[in-house]
């Protein structure tokens, strides 16, 4: 089952308007990540320009570690499909 919001952001140049969250983080990580928190990390990507570490058509993968909110750090994996406008999550977790 997948979460969808609004959003108006730019990621490598993109106007992404929704973001489309996976609930796998849910399984072993619901204690330290919501989606509120899931929304402030994809705000963090906004205006900026990532290379995929993965592609498989229509998909690039991506992933970003170290993202910092409420002075603790976090890891995101998520994607970008070709001709799409949403920025979609996979999974993303706090890091010790």
């Amino acid at each position: 089952m997948r979460r969808k919001y609004d959003v108006s952001i730019t990621i490598n140049g993109l106007k992404l308007n929704e973001v489309i969250i996976d609930t796998h983080y849910e399984e072993k990580h619901f204690k330290s990540i919501n989606d509120e928190i899931i929304l402030k990390l994809v705000a963090r990507l906004d205006n900026n320009y990532f290379e995929a570490e993965d592609y498989k058509y229509p998909y690039k993968y991506f992933v970003t570690d170290k993202v910092e909110i409420y002075q603790k750090f976090y890891k995101i994996i998520w994607l970008l499909e070709e001709n799409c406008s949403y920025v979609g999550v996979i999974n993303a977790y706090r890091r010790s």
